[in-house]
């Protein structure tokens, strides 16, 4: 089967800012990836450049057959790379349903709006509960859940999803990486960028961790805790040694 997403050799930045440095990165069909760090290595640039957010000053970037390298991110969307990005990502000043609406009518049509509202809502049931909420009155979890059901109900054929547990209580948490292995389980594959490793390592197949915009090591998630936990401690002796934190 054709790969997914194929980063070959990218690099990228912002401005003069490089944060990518002649980065690889394969996403195989249903497959379930973790991109694992500390924050400024380089994360959420890959997770921009593989949705098209980021243009690469180098390199390709690929999804299933197509080179899609410096493409507008709509192109990627339509070849079926959905983004939850870092953050809430939501309309403030409409509700739940709103929000929504609007997202399914511009991928399904008015047609399919209904059908897609009720399926959001079955996933979600605590948004089920405020759909005529002001999403910007939710707290930060349910916002959280609200941008995540605007693109699983999409079933992309590739998720990126971004600091997904990022300041939030871990019963939503658990509840939003449970609906990725729902996801998963339905064919669809996951690029997930963390820090936090103890949900990506039980989601995820393959680790690949950054360090300084490079990748430092790779390998599977059994092998992957072991790794990680010794970069942890070696970031931790280093910052000791230069007097940072």
């Amino acid at each position: 089967m054709t790969t997914v997403l194929d980063l070959s050799n990218v690099s990228a930045g912002y401005g003069p800012f490089r944060a990518l440095f002649d980065v690889s990165l394969l996403v195989e069909p249903g497959e379930a990836v973790a991109l694992l760090g500390a924050n400024g290595v380089g994360k959420t640039t890959m997770a921009r450049v593989a949705t098209g957010l980021v243009a690469p000053t180098s390199g390709t970037v690929r999804v299933g057959d197509v080179d899609l390298t410096g493409a507008a991110p709509h192109r990627f969307a339509r070849a079926g790379v959905a983004h939850a990005p870092e953050g809430r990502s939501v309309f403030a000043t409409l509700t739940v349903e709103e929000n929504l609406r609007l997202s399914f009518r511009r991928s399904k049509g008015r047609a399919g709006v209904a059908a897609a509202l009720d399926q959001a809502f079955g996933q979600f049931p605590a948004l089920a509960r405020r759909r005529t909420q002001v999403a910007g009155t939710l707290s930060g979890g349910e916002q959280r859940m609200l941008s995540m059901a605007r693109v699983l109900v999409e079933a992309p054929k590739l998720l990126v999803a971004d600091e997904l547990s990022l300041g939030l209580a871990p019963i939503i948490v658990d509840e939003i990486y449970s609906e990725l292995a729902r996801l998963r389980s339905e064919g669809t594959a996951l690029l997930i960028v963390e820090q936090h490793i103890v949900h990506a390592l039980a989601l995820c197949d393959r680790v690949v961790l950054l360090e300084h915009g490079t990748v430092a090591w790779e390998g599977s998630a059994g092998d992957a805790e072991e790794r990680v936990t010794a970069y942890v401690f070696e970031r931790g002796r280093s910052r000791g040694r230069s007097g940072e934190g």
